[in-house]
């Protein structure tokens, strides 16, 4: 990942779209897909490409993670 660091608070709106861009036409880059996450006014995008699946799969996992100790903190109040 380049170095960038950047703080956004999430919504319960908050929308995440998967874009594919798959390299069929001839001047096309190398296939990849966008993550964008966000609802607009500001967005969040990941460009991942071929090779990069692990990296997705990580930041997922730590998603979900932060998910399962925010239902936690929750079920206290």
């Amino acid at each position: 990942m380049n170095t960038v660091t950047a703080t956004a608070h999430l919504k319960p709106d908050t929308e995440s779209v998967i874009r594919v861009f798959d390299g069929v036409e001839p001047s096309s880059a190398a296939p990849f897909v966008s993550l964008r996450v966000g609802n607009g006014d500001v967005d969040v995008v990941f460009i991942a490409g071929l090779g990069t699946s692990h990296a997705l799969r990580a930041l997922a996992t730590a998603a979900t993670e932060a998910a399962t100790v925010l239902d936690t903190l929750a079920g206290g109040r």
